[in-house]
């Protein structure tokens, strides 16, 4: 049986298990879902004193995948990511704190195209288990909405009937599963 006071500790991001995604939408009808594949982070959980709780997150842009390859290097390019020139999406954690239930607000700095904004992420604890190999994991699942011209993403195109191409609002959304360090 796993205690409050065994989940606190060193964990490390299972990027196999570990989804960060998105959601746009696009011609102002339909929303078009992403996610990206590369992602790397470690940080301390602390169940009883989540103001000692930290994390930092780095996710390759170039490791975007939208299902549709034109569209992904388009997301690639200077339009959007410009991934030669800011090859990593970096999330750090600032503090944290206690929400309702098994919920976390998480605030931190989020950094895309060279520019950091701070975010919140509403995160909730979706378990733990000791998996088969005799690893500790805990996994959360939470989201965040952005306005992604604050990072400098602002490319669009006007619609004919008016409206955008590309909405100005993207949720991200996070599934993690990261194991205790032994």
């Amino acid at each position: 049986m796993t205690t409050t006071q065994s989940l606190t500790g060193d964990y490390t991001i299972d990027p196999t298990h570990t989804t960060i995604g998105f959601t746009a939408r696009h011609a102002m009808v339909t929303k078009v879902r992403g996610r990206f594949t590369d992602v790397t982070g470690s940080g301390h959980f602390d169940v009883d004193d989540p103001g000692r709780s930290h994390v930092e997150v780095v996710i390759q842009a170039k490791s975007i995948d939208t299902g549709n390859p034109d569209r992904d290097n388009h997301l690639r390019s200077n339009d959007f990511l410009a991934m030669d020139e800011f090859p990593e999406i970096r999330f750090t954690s600032t503090s944290a704190e206690r929400g309702t239930n098994d919920h976390y607000l998480v605030h931190g700095d989020l950094t895309i195209r060279g520019v950091t904004k701070p975010v919140t992420i509403d995160l909730e604890h979706t378990g733990a288990a000791t998996d088969p190999f005799g690893n500790q994991r805990v996994g959360f699942e939470g989201s965040t909405t952005i306005n992604r011209k604050d990072w400098g993403v602002s490319w669009n195109a006007p619609l004919e009937a008016g409206g955008v191409l590309v909405s100005d609002k993207v949720t991200i959304e996070l599934d993690i599963s990261a194991v205790k360090a032994a």
